[in-house]
């Protein structure tokens, strides 16, 4: 969809549909006001009759408004006016959205973005409306027969900004709302498509296809041969209970000047994870298709990064794999070599995906990173202590570990720091080999990084456990594309570009 700044006086905006906003108690916002004096109080007559009161959740369609251009305006109800920030602004958004969507018009003008929305500045609300918007937009429906088809989609959406004039801020608001939406998006494709077609082979060509399309970015696609060659041992035991062959996907972007120290991505992408002969209970395995969620974000992030021609040096690095039963699959009690040359008891075949960062991790170490940051659906602990608000964090360097966090709260895609004591190292410790691949019951999600962090000594390293935002179960089952935002987020901020 084509988002377009508007200013001006709302009552000469000639579009298909207006969208205003209402406080609690029926008090209108500045815009509204306009509308209702140009209209000769044609709003305020109609909110008296007592149908609607401006609380969140709210809406009501007034058609053949005297004195506006508009055919008709929609009335969105944004609760107590003290409590209007910019969380309230995105379900504010959302809320609009999808009623036009409904609506049918196909092109709109939204007054909220004029509004106050908390400390956020006009460059936060602007990008937070595009992010939303396509948000609330979002549908998979590409293995259906017979998908619905809108007969007359939204296809422009007006930013309403008040009388003033269009910053640079404001339009880098939109831009680089549109590059993390369309980040977003690629990452939810591929997390909802199923194993059977989002195969590690698949992950690949999708990252080639982002190479096409920058000149900036150069791809690399590592078989198991190459893999083997290297000592990858860990990695490549995951891959041996599948008929797909495993592939290290490397993504180098190159937007900064060639003494910049990148940053490097490292995702998780286990496309489909049965827990081999650990094997995982049946209920609810279909979602063990959003293992791979930590390599979607990686692409997603890159993905908005060319879009931006961000002035950064970038890698992307995803170790993609399956891991299922077979009779040359992990056991427990085997014990691999990884590429750094630690030997691993794998205790649990289902803690596999550490075991695919290992060596990923190791990989990184070639680029003299200037920080590396992991992202996984690694631990069903995390989803106990954090649930779906909070990424799990755990970092071995503070000063990265509070970019992040800011990075999350600034993409309201937040993090929580998680302790890495010494104390928990102990858990991991092995008889027979240097580590085991799990620690026990207690302190699931802080031993998962602990194993990690064995293979990150010599760069900052941060970790992301995604476990619980990755995706969404139940009747509104899907990939969030999280930590995408977040992900851009500190890319913009490490290269100047942040205007938040």
């Amino acid at each position: 969809m084509d988002y377009v700044l508007k200013t001006g006086n709302p009552e000469k905006l000639r579009t298909s549909c207006l969208v205003v906003g209402v406080f609690e108690s029926r008090k209108l916002t500045k815009p509204a006001a306009t509308l209702d004096k140009a209209s000769g109080g044609a709003l305020s007559s109609i909110l008296k009759q007592g149908d609607f009161e401006g609380d969140a959740g709210q809406s009501m369609m007034a058609y053949q408004v005297s004195g506006c251009l508009s055919e008709r305006i929609l009335l969105i109800g944004l609760g107590p006016q003290k409590k209007f920030d910019l969380s309230a602004y995105r379900k504010a958004v959302a809320s609009a959205t999808r009623l036009l969507d409904d609506a049918n018009p196909v092109d709109a003008i939204t007054c909220l973005p004029a509004l106050e929305a908390g400390s956020a500045s006009p460059y936060q609300v602007l990008r937070e409306t595009v992010i939303t918007s396509e948000e609330s937009l979002y549908r998979f429906d590409q293995c259906k027969s017979n998908p619905k088809v809108s007969k007359r989609p939204l296809k422009k959406l007006g930013l309403f900004i008040g009388d003033g004039r269009r910053s640079k801020a404001m339009q880098d608001g939109v831009s680089h709302g549109r590059a993390i939406a369309r980040g977003v998006k690629l990452a939810k494709d591929l997390g909802n498509l199923p194993g059977n077609l989002c195969t590690p082979d698949y992950l690949a060509s999708q990252a080639r296809s982002l190479g096409r399309k920058s000149s900036a970015l150069t791809v690399r696609v590592l078989s198991e041969k190459q893999m083997k060659t290297l000592g990858m041992g860990a990695l490549l035991s995951v891959s041996r209970g599948s008929r797909q062959p495993a592939r290290l996907v490397v993504m180098e972007y190159k937007g900064g000047k060639s003494t910049q120290k990148p940053v490097v991505l490292v995702g998780k992408g286990l496309t489909f994870d049965a827990g081999g002969i650990s094997l995982k209970p049946a209920a609810g395995m279909d979602e063990m298709k959003y293992d791979m969620c930590g390599g979607a974000s990686v692409i997603g992030t890159m993905a908005a990064c060319t879009e931006l021609k961000l002035p950064i040096n970038f890698i992307g690095i995803v170790p993609a794999s399956e891991n299922l039963p077979d009779g040359d699959a992990n056991k427990p009690g085997d014990i691999v070599t990884s590429m750094s040359g630690q030997t691993i008891e794998i205790l649990n075949t289902d803690a596999e995906g550490r075991l695919i960062l290992s060596d990923a991790l190791t990989y990184a170490e070639r680029y003299q990173p200037a920080a590396v940051i992991d992202i996984a659906t690694l631990t069903g602990a995390c989803v106990i202590a954090l649930g779906a608000h909070a990424s799990g964090l755990l970092s071995n360097d503070d000063t990265l570990a509070e970019q992040v966090l800011a990075a999350g709260q600034t993409a309201g895609d937040r993090a929580w720091r998680l302790p890495l004591w010494d104390d928990y190292q102990e858990q991991i410790d092995s008889r027979f080999a240097d580590m085991a691949n799990i620690g026990g019951k207690g302190a699931g999600t802080i031993t998962a990084a602990c194993f990690l962090s064995r293979f990150t000594e010599k760069f900052s390293w941060a970790h992301l456990d995604i476990a619980g935002t990755a995706w969404k179960s139940g009747a509104r089952k899907g990939s969030t594309g999280r930590p995408v935002p977040l992900l851009t987020q500190f890319l913009l901020t490490h290269c100047g570009k942040d205007v938040s």
